[in-house]
């Protein structure tokens, strides 16, 4: 191993140039002034130069303005810190306002990092059933059903999550009615944000979250594993709390969390990112448009009708039968698409995939489509 180092050191993607329609890509893609950034800080611990003991009290760069003004205002929500992705988030604020061995109600849609968050927090997971498919809506009166049901078993229920919308079909669930709910049960309601937070005009306050999480790398052009986590007063005092041992240091943040170049990249990109949040409608009109588009071409799509998210989820019969005899097999729509400098969905899938169109423009998705168009035209089918 150690006489063939150069492996490690050419370490290119192969993807310049090309369309990226990934989902969890589309919203992670580094300003100019992130990249800008990114050079500047790259080295180690560099944040750290002017640190006096807190990673959100360092002024130079200005992480506290960012961490104690700027992000609160921008969610709406009393107290905000970086973490390294929005499942620590999620952990850290089930450890710290859970009782070990309650339970955590969440939406049947849920991304894994939220049942892997309780698990380590020693917690049960109750799930709010979706739809059967093509819809796979969870409906927010199906959370009281849940802590009706959980109580009723003579098991306390110590929160409740909405992921907003969920990773797989782009589903927003009416966030409002679901933390009325909770608050009339008297539980927290914590929103998993990873594909709102940064894309969308996303508000704790009017939403109602309690605890809010955000994915940097997924949604706020940042270099990631990066992450934010917002709370209201009440809550944020146990989540934010300081060490007995070490008093200057957030226990559940163990002391400190992105000490790095990716907490520029956020910072950087953050006033890009403010600004795009304020043209989400016009993304929602062009990725019902694609959609359309797509449908008329074989695919279908799956979930929200009309559709609220650029992230979509597309069965695809034909593109399967395709697969059946083509070179290559089900690998075959990944190698067309390379070829013609498209990425983002993985290789293997043809019969269900996802993709993005956020912050597209139409040239490139008309570009998209066309591909689709000519992949279909030129392999027969099963």
């Amino acid at each position: 191993m150690l006489d063939n180092l150069d492996k490690f050191t050419h370490l290119k993607r192969g993807t310049a140039g090309a369309i990226n329609i990934d989902p969890l890509q589309r919203g992670g893609i580094l300003t100019p002034e992130a990249r800008e950034a990114i050079m500047e800080w790259a080295d180690g611990y560099s944040v750290c130069d002017f640190c006096t003991g807190s990673l959100e009290g360092i002024q130079n760069p200005p992480i506290k303005d960012f961490v104690h003004e700027a992000l609160p205002e921008f969610l709406e929500v009393d107290q905000v810190r970086i973490t390294h992705g929005a499942r620590e988030g999620m952990f850290a604020a089930m450890h710290s306002l859970c009782k070990r061995g309650s339970t955590v109600v969440a939406d049947g849609n849920a991304h894994y990092t939220t049942l892997l968050a309780a698990e380590l927090a020693g917690l049960k997971v109750e799930l709010v059933s979706a739809s059967e498919k093509p819809d796979y809506r969870v409906d927010p009166n199906g959370y009281e059903e849940a802590i009706c049901r959980v109580r009723g078993r003579g098991e306390e229920v110590d929160m409740a999550v909405l992921t907003y919308p969920d990773g797989n079909y782009g589903n927003l669930v009416d966030a409002r009615a679901v933390s009325e709910i909770c608050h009339r049960e008297e539980i927290p309601m914590m929103l998993n944000g990873a594909y709102s937070v940064g894309r969308m005009d996303i508000s704790a306050e009017r939403l109602g979250a309690d605890v809010i999480v955000g994915s940097g790398h997924k949604s706020m052009a940042s270099s990631g594993p990066i992450g934010v986590l917002g709370a209201s007063e009440e809550h944020g005092s146990r989540i934010f709390r300081r060490s007995k041992l070490v008093p200057n240091k957030e226990l559940e943040m163990l002391g400190c969390t992105l000490r790095g170049a990716g907490v520029l990249t956020m910072m950087a990109s953050f006033p890009a990112v403010v600004e795009r949040t304020k043209h989400w409608d016009e993304e929602v009109e062009k990725a019902r448009w694609f959609a359309k588009e797509m449908e008329e071409l074989g695919m279908t799509l799956v979930g929200d009708r009309p559709h609220g998210h650029d992230l979509m989820f597309f069965k695809s019969d034909v593109l399967y039968e395709i697969s059946q005899t083509a070179k290559k097999g089900r690998y075959f729509l990944y190698r067309e698409l390379k070829k013609r400098k498209i990425f983002g969905i993985k290789p293997g899938l043809t019969r269900q995939f996802k993709l993005s169109t956020y912050l597209l423009s139409r040239e490139e998705l008309e570009t998209v489509l066309e591909a689709f168009e000519e992949i279909v035209a030129l392999h027969p089918k099963a």
